[in-house]
């Protein structure tokens, strides 16, 4: 096993269609995991939620978050990154968050469909800052 570069790393998040798993506390304490579709925008994690989702409700009152974004073909990889959130309701540029994160996973020729339809089921553009990343290749070498 390998630690991989901040440039490594970067490229690892941004490339192909691979889905983050994000990890959130819950007020009573239990640990909370969903996958979310998300962007790079610098060194930030970006992705969409509505605020009636137990995640947003988790990120409102914790702030705190972790996700990890792994290849599970071999020799395998992943990178974990640790930080605190953003939220924004609805913020001016949504509806372009919603469509850039789409083309990353369902292609530019649906891009606009998927954007407006995650537009309509999302209302928050969440900003994950890395306080800290963990980022390993050649896991199984």
């Amino acid at each position: 096993m390998r630690e991989m570069s901040a440039n490594e790393a970067r490229a690892f998040l941004a490339d192909g269609v691979r889905t983050a798993k994000l990890a959130t506390t819950r007020a009573d304490g239990v640990p909370d995991v969903v996958p979310v579709w998300f962007v790079l925008d610098g060194d930030e994690v970006v992705f969409t939620c509505s605020r009636s989702s137990v995640k947003a409700r988790n990120l409102a009152r914790d702030p705190r978050a972790a996700l990890v974004v792994d290849d599970e073909a071999f020799p395998h990889a992943f990178v974990r990154v640790r930080g605190t959130v953003e939220m924004a309701v609805r913020p001016d540029d949504f509806h372009s968050w919603t469509t850039r994160i789409a083309a990353r996973y369902v292609g530019a020729e649906r891009a606009e469909e998927y954007g407006r339809r995650n537009e309509e089921f999302d209302d928050c553009l969440v900003r994950l800052m890395p306080d800290s990343i963990l980022a390993r290749a050649d896991v199984a070498v």
